[in-house]
């Protein structure tokens, strides 16, 4: 079932068409990534999703409800991570999360929820001794603390050191595993790439591409990419293989890189040559982003 479906989704600023007609659905216990640059209306779209604004045309559903209608009911089953949250800095972070939970008819054990996002040591810390990162988990920990069905997690590790971020992930990776649909946007390809079941490209108001991120838009079937540091005095011409020069690198691109790895490293064994730094790779979810967004 879908938790989410929108069709021909518009909005409206004056004059200004930021949302132009979009649609896509969000399955159960999915996790669904929406991306595109600032402007591009994802924002206008997830508000949208989450009741805080109205739409101009087109239907949405949230869990079988209209976010514009669904009041008590369907506040109770999302949590939201907003970019920014306003949160009083001489409480504690027990008392936050404590007063968080008073909200629900049926919300999860704080302790639990404050040792889910890794807080436990800074339960009775005050909010304004909190780093970036911890009140960025702090987040988090209300967004959880109703143990939603569904949860929007709007750039949700900005500020976040790797270690941290990668923590993140993997507690995200763990509420799928207890059955939460999640919307997530990032700027971080990586983090959509590891995240996300599917990824939802939003340029100038419109949808211009969704798939799986090692598929959309082609990525599986684009030509792979082989690349060595060419050895000194070795001219390209002497490769056993259609070669030019790329930051300093000689790159070859085929369509089918297991018979070209097997012809070039058989060549390279043949005249004792050494390929160093030698890699394949496709475009990355980065590369297929930018050319979406640019092109627009």
């Amino acid at each position: 079932m879908a938790a989410i479906t929108v069709d021909g989704l518009r909005k409206s600023y004056g004059s200004t068409e930021a949302v132009k007609g979009i649609s896509f659905e969000v399955a159960e216990g999915e996790v669904f990534a929406l991306l595109g640059p600032n402007g591009a209306g994802k924002t206008t779209a997830v508000e949208i999703l989450e009741g805080y604004r109205g739409r101009d045309g087109g239907s949405v559903s949230v869990l079988g409800m209209d976010p514009e209608r669904g009041g008590s009911p369907l506040r109770e089953r999302i949590g939201i991570v907003l970019q920014e949250c306003g949160i009083e800095e001489l409480l504690t972070v027990g008392e936050v999360v404590t007063r968080q939970a008073g909200y629900y008819r049926a919300p999860r054990r704080v302790e639990e929820v404050i040792e889910l996002v890794g807080l436990t040591d800074k339960t009775r810390a005050r909010v304004r001794t909190l780093s970036g990162g911890q009140r960025r988990r702090l987040d988090l920990a209300l967004a959880l603390v109703g143990d939603p069905d569904l949860i929007f997690l709007d750039e949700p590790t900005t500020g976040f050191d790797p270690a941290a971020r990668r923590h993140a992930w993997d507690l995200v990776k763990r509420l799928c595993g207890f059955g939460k649909t999640v919307l997530l946007t990032t700027h971080y390809m990586e983090e959509a790439q590891y995240l996300a079941d599917r990824v939802a490209v939003i340029a100038g108001g419109r949808l211009v591409a969704m798939g799986p991120p090692g598929s959309i838009a082609g990525r599986d079937t684009d030509a792979a990419r082989i690349r060595f540091t060419l050895p000194d005095g070795l001219p390209l011409s002497a490769l056993p293989l259609a070669a030019r020069l790329d930051g300093g690198q000689a790159l070859i691109e085929v369509a089918d890189p297991t018979r070209a790895l097997h012809t070039l490293t058989g060549w390279a064994l043949d005249h004792d040559v050494d390929l160093h730094d030698l890699t394949v790779s496709r475009r990355s979810l980065e590369d297929v982003y930018l050319d979406l967004v640019g092109a627009r």
